[in-house]
Order: structure tokens, then sequence, then C-alpha cells
């Protein structure tokens, strides 16, 4: 690569109820551009939907394109835990936002924290009974 290629980080943390996208340096310390699906939505109901992950993505890029970065690592994180392993809707929309603003994706790989057999589940043995 040459020395005017400059490589970022997209932390895009996506759940069924919002969508963070955080584009940071390479070393994870300093953060270029934040934004989440919430800022581009009035109604709460609207904030995990892909539209409005696909405007925070575009929004982050073309911050991030203005402080010079070029190239992207992406790493997509579900709530993960004892709660969803599935990324919510907005995953595959803020990386097709961050493709579509014009910066190469180097990468996509999942950070979806998964324990190995970490605490007890709610609701006791059978279940949330409704």
């Amino acid at each position: 690569m040459s020395s005017k290629q400059k490589i970022g980080v997209a932390h895009i943390y996506s759940s069924f109820n919002d969508t963070i996208v955080h584009i940071t340096d390479l070393t994870g310390a300093e953060t270029i551009a934040i934004y989440s699906g919430g800022m581009f939505v009035d109604a709460d109901r609207l904030e995990g939907s892909p539209y409005a992950a696909l405007k925070a993505a575009m929004a982050a890029a073309n911050e991030a394109m203005r402080k010079g970065i070029t190239h992207l690592i992406v790493k997509v994180r579900a709530p993960g835990g004892i709660k969803s392993r599935i990324p919510g809707p907005g995953a595959t929309a803020a990386i097709r936002g961050l493709s579509r603003a014009g910066l190469t994706l180097l990468r996509v790989e999942d950070v979806t924290p998964i324990p190995h057999d970490g605490t007890r589940r709610p609701h006791g043995r059978r279940g949330r009974r409704v």
C-alpha cells in the first residue's frame, strides 16, 4: 500500500433496537466518527431499521473520508452473551452504506461475544410463562 492510503476500523453494533457505527483508527483508541440510527429517525421503533443504519453508516463514512480514511476493516457485533447472537436488521445495511460512500472494505468479521458457559439465562428452568 502506498503512503496515501489510511486504514480505519468500523465497529458496527447492531441489535434489534438500534445500530451504532463507530469508526476508529487501527488501534481503536482514537475515535474518528460515531453515529447511531436514532440520530436519523424520529420514532423510537425505527432506530434499528435498515434505513436508519444506512443513514448512520453514510454519515460516518463521509466524516471519515473528510479526515483522510480511505480503507476500512469492518467488525460487526450483535448483543451476544446470553442475548441474541444474530446481528439486527441494520448490520447489512450499514456495511452497504460504508461501501456505497466510497470507502474500500478490506475485511468484514464478526466479533460477537460468545460465552463459554457464562451466566445463567433468566426466567428459570421452564422458561418465561406468558
